[in-house]
């Protein structure tokens, strides 16, 4: 009996799938996909694994996903609802959902047509109705224990609405030790594994940075392996963010004065509204057509021609849904600056042009909020497992967010370089799921 194991990510998704007699490999989500940006060298198969954690609604009756989403979005001028990070709402109880032509769409709903799309997909690539999953989750969706029940609940209601019937959760940062402790993490043969006790899980993802110490060695997954789980919403969105919020947001109304009409005070653009436009899983809430209507206001009311520009190119981003492309090019800045000292920043659309060199040291700098929020619950998770860091025998890194180079020297600072192994950053987390869902076939064959 097939089990299908799904990495549902922030940024990126895969579905594998086992049986009783073992993997049987990732299904191609989208197999006329080109290589993934981030791996331009990889081999087209394994790209083809990978589908873009992304929705497109040209209208309420239609919908797309990953490169299509965005391929489709494109040739309809931009026009309907490109949504993404849906992930990472899942905590918040004040995202219900969204309306796309005046149809509402619970978050439960959206993330159960994604996941019901790559369920569609993978029975059609083995002929048959597979109705069990492994689908992993953060560590922690949210800090609260009570928050972070909410979310897995929402989670799985999603999965329910995708078809599934048989569900079980499985920690990412866990299936990415789990995954390497069954040998498929990497081409070290099992006799070196053997020689690891404990194992620290570090997946850096999109939404959320997520860790896990690990007792190495027994024959099959045990919760009593785990000696200690933690994580933070905190990851590349985040770091992103602030890229947005120091370099870029100021093109677009961060500090925009006005004064209402026969208004005596002068007033600055809200805060609140700024910060939305640094978060791609919130930018699209900007164009609700009453704050699209404060926006306009606030252009007439501007006290300065430098202000109506912003406000200008503001409206420009948010009624042609430029946010997507916007945030495309931040992400590939954050990438850049992880292999070079400084890097280009461009956006150009009609009546925007940005042209920005942003040094490392810069961005650093931005993002050294997020970036210690991260570490310190690395700290803490060591600290919950009652051990230290020169206990820890192995570091399996995976995630992209783990490459930037800040994230991996606090690994190197408190592990050594030598006890740093990377895992792909695609298929890490989903190759130890897949192995669980390859245990969970041979129990229920039993």
């Amino acid at each position: 009996m097939i089990t299908y194991a799904i990495d549902f990510g922030t940024s990126n998704s895969l579905l594998g799938a086992a049986d009783e007699s073992g993997p049987l490999g990732f299904v191609p989500m989208n197999p006329e996909t080109p290589n993934h940006p981030d791996t331009p060298n990889r081999p087209h198969a394994l790209d083809s694994a990978i589908l873009r954690s992304l929705l497109y609604f040209p209208n309420s009756k239609e919908v797309f996903f990953g490169a299509a989403a965005i391929q489709e979005f494109s040739a309809r001028d931009h026009t309907g609802r490109l949504i993404r990070s849906i992930k990472k709402q899942l905590p918040s109880r004040s995202f219900i959902g969204t309306f796309v032509q005046n149809r509402p769409f619970n978050l439960e709903d959206l993330i159960g047509v994604f996941l019901g799309e790559m369920r569609r997909r993978a029975n059609a690539h083995f002929g048959q109705d597979v109705t069990r999953v492994v689908l992993g989750r953060p560590a922690r969706f949210a800090l609260s224990d009570e928050d972070d029940r909410y979310a897995e609940g929402r989670l799985e209601k999603a999965a329910r609405i995708a078809g599934f019937r048989e569900i079980e959760f499985f920690p990412e940062p866990v299936a990415a030790a789990f995954g390497y402790e069954k040998g498929l993490g990497g081409p070290e043969n099992l006799a070196t594994r053997k020689k690891s006790n404990l194992i620290l899980a570090a997946d850096y993802g999109g939404g959320t940075s997520d860790f896990t110490v690990y007792r190495l060695g027994t024959e099959k997954f045990s919760p009593s392996d785990v000696l200690a789980m933690g994580g933070v919403s905190v990851a590349g969105d985040a770091l992103d963010a602030s890229l947005m919020r120091h370099r870029i947001s100021s093109y677009f109304g961060t500090g925009v004065q006005y004064k209402v009409p026969f208004g005596s005070n002068t007033l600055t653009m809200p805060v609140h509204l700024m910060e939305r436009i640094c978060h791609p899983a919130e930018i699209s809430l900007l164009r609700k057509q009453d704050t699209l209507e404060f926006f306009r206001n606030v252009k007439q009311w501007a006290l300065g021609q430098k202000d109506r520009d912003k406000m200008d190119r503001l409206l420009s981003l948010l009624e042609n849904q430029q946010g997507f492309p916007l945030f495309e090019r931040v992400e590939a800045a954050k990438r850049g600056l992880s292999t070079c000292e400084q890097t280009e920043f461009e956006f150009s659309y009609p009546d925007i042009e940005i042209r920005e060199t942003i040094t490392r040291k810069e961005f650093e700098t931005y993002a050294a909020t997020p970036l210690a929020t991260i570490v310190q619950s690395l700290d803490d998770t060591l600290h919950s497992a009652q051990i230290k860091p020169e206990d820890i025998d192995l570091v399996l890194c995976t995630g992209g967010t783990g490459k930037v180079p800040w994230v991996r020297q606090s690994l190197v600072a408190r592990f050594g370089q030598e006890k740093l192994y990377d895992l792909d950053p695609f298929r890490g987390v989903a190759l130890g799921l897949m192995a669980r869902a390859h245990e969970t076939s041979r129990e229920t064959s039993k």
